[in-house]
């Protein structure tokens, strides 16, 4: 079988791992260090695409009932950064779990001699826990987290930093994702876009951000 692209890139949080449950319970673990109100799977759901930093600091305003901006201006963010961390580091792999056909889709790439790559905006010490804990990384060939390079997402730094790489063209080359950032992401790069119906996208149905292919699950990128 020959396959249209010799690279594939994907987001990670809402694409390859459903990740909100466990990154929702590092969250309220904080919140309640603090004696802040915890905040709903729903909230976190919404929060996810821009880094889990980002993340915090939109549960810390709503639990809060305070702007985002005060809490980015507040001594105290460091220390709650800090704490956050070490619930997160404990959390992670404990309710996550891959989506259906992940890890068979990617071992059927990778058998076919495709190149794949993660980028997401996680920060790295994250994403290299939340990828062992379901022993993804045997199968990818390099990841670019929210602190790799110095933008993230829909930045399309990532995306082109895989292309020189691995000395792929645009046309040969697939960003597979979730949300609008990834749509974003893509269409600033250059390459096709195709989205997933299931993860994180600030509560918006993903076929209203434009991507080249809505598909049910990964399994589509090996049955063209």
């Amino acid at each position: 079988m020959s396959l249209p692209y010799d690279l594939v890139m994907f987001d990670l949080d809402g694409t390859l791992i459903a990740t909100a449950p466990e990154i929702c319970d590092a969250v309220n673990d904080t919140l309640r260090r603090f004696d802040l109100v915890d905040v709903s799977l729903q909230q976190v759901n919404d929060w996810i695409g821009h880094g889990t930093a980002a993340l915090l600091v939109q549960a810390l305003a709503s639990s809060g009932g305070v702007s985002v901006a005060s809490v980015r201006m507040s001594e105290t963010l460091p220390a709650i950064a800090a704490e956050f961390d070490s619930h997160y580091q404990r959390r992670c792999g404990t309710r996550s779990h891959l989506y259906p056909q992940v890890r068979e889709t990617l071992t059927t790439l990778k058998a076919q001699g495709v190149k794949l790559a993660v980028v997401t905006n996680k920060e790295s010490r994250y994403t290299q826990t939340v990828l062992d804990a379901h022993q993804l990384m045997p199968l990818l060939d390099w990841v670019v987290s929210g602190d790799t390079l110095s933008t993230k997402k829909p930045d399309p730094a990532g995306i082109l930093a895989c292309l020189d790489k691995f000395d792929v063209a645009r046309t040969r080359a697939l960003f597979v994702g979730d949300s609008s950032i990834d749509v974003a992401t893509a269409r600033n790069a250059g390459v096709p876009v195709w989205a997933l119906p299931y993860g994180y996208n600030m509560g918006h149905p993903i076929e209203g951000c434009g991507p080249d292919r809505v598909i049910a699950d990964c399994s589509a990128l090996i049955s063209i």
